[in-house]
């Protein structure tokens, strides 16, 4: 019996915009859903994601998310609702600052503290994108990576793909031995499809691809693998600052790099940037990494 294809383009566009669409179940209260079709426990993208979105529908739309901090205390269940709740920890004269608590059978799953800022003007300046970087255009389709091994195809072959993720080197779920070693993971990133205009939707569904390959970069420093043979992983915590306007159904590159990896966690970084050279957020997090035999 052949699989079901993952959607892809506008209709997995809108499979990722009806997750982030949380029902507002009372004043400060929401609640979420995952996809029909994912992986074992909940992606932590969605969840951070959509705790954003709960934080942010509190929130004056006058002020755009400045930073968002985030803690993955257990594996969530894709099958069961997602529970929000939000506090407001302070609303000033600049700054609005949340806290988001994510809970499955009354037990926090995810939280997460989230400031927003009124537009205000000051100093202006960022350190260069990387150089001689290949556009996306020039980059391998994921479709193109996934065709030279349809073994890891599985569940992922039926997974919406709302993304369009595009690698400038070895993704991290080749076969062992078949990845360099490289300081860098960078990979070209957008929503594969259109975004209503809601700064807020678009930071959310940037925080969503965030996480998507950012640990992957303590692997690449090894030229380790996911999976047997390498490495499991999981996120423990997630940062997120926004810098610049920006959409996320907009090519950016996501450049990532690990600084340290001891006692079975591995910390990430990342930057993203715009074609035309704007740095528009960072990212940095910690994982848990321990390696499977084969």
């Amino acid at each position: 019996m052949t699989e079901p294809a993952a959607a892809t383009g506008q209709a997995a566009v809108d499979q990722l915009l009806a997750v982030l669409d949380l029902d507002h179940t009372g004043e400060m209260t929401f609640r979420g859903m995952s996809p029909p079709v994912g992986p074992q426990r909940v992606y932590g993208g969605q969840v951070a994601g959509q705790a954003l979105v709960a934080a942010g529908r509190t929130v004056d739309p006058e002020r755009f998310v400045q930073s968002l901090h985030g803690y993955f205390v257990r594996p969530g269940d894709p099958a069961e609702p997602i529970e929000y709740q939000v506090e407001n920890v302070r609303d000033g004269r600049s700054f609005s600052v949340r806290r988001s608590v994510a809970l499955q059978h009354d037990r926090p799953i995810f939280f997460m503290s989230a400031s927003f800022q009124r537009h205000e003007e000051g100093l202006d300046h960022q350190a260069p994108a990387p150089l001689d970087v290949p556009g996306p255009e020039q980059v391998p389709t994921m479709t193109d990576r996934l065709s030279r091994y349809p073994e890891r195809l599985g569940i992922w072959g039926q997974i919406p793909r709302p993304i369009d993720v595009r690698y400038l080197g070895e993704p991290g779920w080749v076969r062992p031995g078949d990845r360099p070693a490289e300081p860098h993971q960078r990979v070209w990133m957008r929503i594969d499809g259109k975004l209503p205009d809601d700064p807020l939707l678009h930071a959310c569904a940037l925080t969503y691809a965030s996480d998507l390959t950012l640990l992957d970069s303590v692997l690449s420093v090894h030229g380790e693998v996911w999976g047997p043979g390498g490495v499991v992983g999981a996120s423990l915590d997630h940062a997120l600052w926004f810098h610049r306007s920006f959409r996320a159904d907009e090519w950016f590159l996501y450049d990532c790099w690990s600084p340290s990896a001891s006692g079975a966690r591995g910390l990430a970084t990342g930057r993203m940037f715009t074609t035309d050279g704007r740095h528009i957020a960072s990212a940095v997090q910690e994982g848990l990494l321990r390696r499977v035999g084969a």
